[in-house]
């Protein structure tokens, strides 16, 4: 199958069960995936994330095809401005 036809005809939600299939071993349904099966839905993951996606994500592969790899403190900052977007509030133990 052509890249290209490949990349068009995957939507979001393909993506994700692929990559939820890679992730766990099996099919949503629950079947085990083989080998042969796994390779193939990493593969056509890790493509959608550099072409689709272009995520900047830890450990995800970038539109130049390189493993995205973020510091320790690249990391626990990213989880922190997400953590601060999805606040409504915040209240110490002591406030009445």
């Amino acid at each position: 199958m052509n890249i290209d036809a490949l990349l068009s005809a995957m939507t979001p939600e393909v993506y994700t069960r692929l990559r939820q299939a890679v992730e766990t071993g099996k099919w949503p349904d629950g079947t085990v995936l083989s080998e042969e099966q796994r390779e193939s839905c990493m593969q056509a993951v890790l493509l959608y994330q550099s072409k689709i996606e272009k995520s900047s994500e830890h450990m995800t592969v970038n539109e130049a095809g390189e493993i995205v790899h973020k510091s320790k403190r690249e990391f626990r900052e990213a989880l922190q401005a997400e953590q601060d977007e999805n606040t409504i509030a915040r209240f110490s133990q002591d406030d009445i």
